[in-house]
């Protein structure tokens, strides 16, 4: 069996598998993409004194301040999050969740601390994945009016979104010197360059996704660690962060690449 059957066959497994699951699929994906706004959200219910005392101590910003941050916070995350998978004002909904990662970025100084930079980075390029499908269903409405040309916002909106998804890998790489290691990141970057120009792109997400679910649940099985040890939470944030570019990936899958990108480009060649 030659390299190009193999991938035929592994491309064919993929198109059986998105016919199966087409119904469910972008459900799945808003579920795990928001997983970590809601995770976050219930948090700031739960532990809404130790985070409204955080803040006014870092900021000095005084108690009714600190308080709106984390009502704003919960409020915003949660409701997001129920707009998002019910389908409703999708887009407002991402945009507040857009706000809400620019704030959290500024309020907790995570512009210094590179790896949750670009972690956030790609929550956003996880919600522009979700403003072009919304998109893209608005469009349908419409079906009889013709629609903007090759360069539409939505199109870029998906490239943006593949190309953000990347930051969230960068920080999944183990920079040691394990042949596990060395292997997991050569095989994740291949991966993920297919995924950003978009190249076999449902194949390469696919993979991607199941490779990602086995990692994380692999390393950040939070539940085997007791709730009052700080590694709980470290542990916890990581899961739902990769669930959420999990989420991403499912989109792409679900959506396909888009106009910019390479399995567009294959068929006008």
């Amino acid at each position: 069996m030659g390299h190009s059957d193999l991938m035929a066959t592994a491309e064919d497994f993929a198109d059986q598998f998105l016919r199966v699951t087409k119904q469910y699929l972008p459900h799945m994906a808003r579920l795990c993409l928001v997983s970590t706004f809601l995770e976050d959200g219930i948090r700031m219910w739960f532990q809404w004194s130790e985070q409204r005392d955080y803040i006014e101590s870092t900021w000095n910003c005084g108690y009714i301040l600190a308080s709106l941050f984390v009502f704003l916070n919960l409020v915003g995350q949660l409701g997001g999050c129920i707009l998002i998978l019910s389908r409703n004002f999708v887009q407002y909904a991402c945009f507040a969740l857009f706000g809400i990662i620019a704030l959290q970025t500024i309020a907790y100084s995570i512009l210094w601390d590179l790896k949750f930079l670009m972690r956030n980075l790609a929550l956003g390029g996880g919600l522009l994945l979700l403003l072009a499908e919304s998109r893209s269903e608005g469009k349908s409405m419409f079906a009889g009016v013709p629609t903007m040309g090759e360069s539409s916002p939505k199109q870029y909106m998906q490239l943006g979104g593949r190309v953000l998804l990347i930051l969230m890998f960068m920080t999944l790489l183990h920079f040691d010197i394990s042949l596990f290691s060395i292997l997991q990141n050569i095989v994740g970057t291949a991966l993920i360059v297919l995924v950003a120009v978009g190249f076999k792109t449902k194949l390469a997400a696919l993979t991607l996704v199941i490779w990602l679910f086995a990692i994380n649940i692999y390393f950040n099985a939070f539940w085997t660690i007791p709730v009052y040890k700080p590694m709980h939470d470290f542990l916890k944030y990581d899961f739902f962060q990769t669930m959420s570019v999990i989420g991403g990936l499912l989109l792409v899958v679900a959506l396909g690449p888009g106009g910019v990108s390479m399995d567009e480009k294959k068929k006008e060649w």
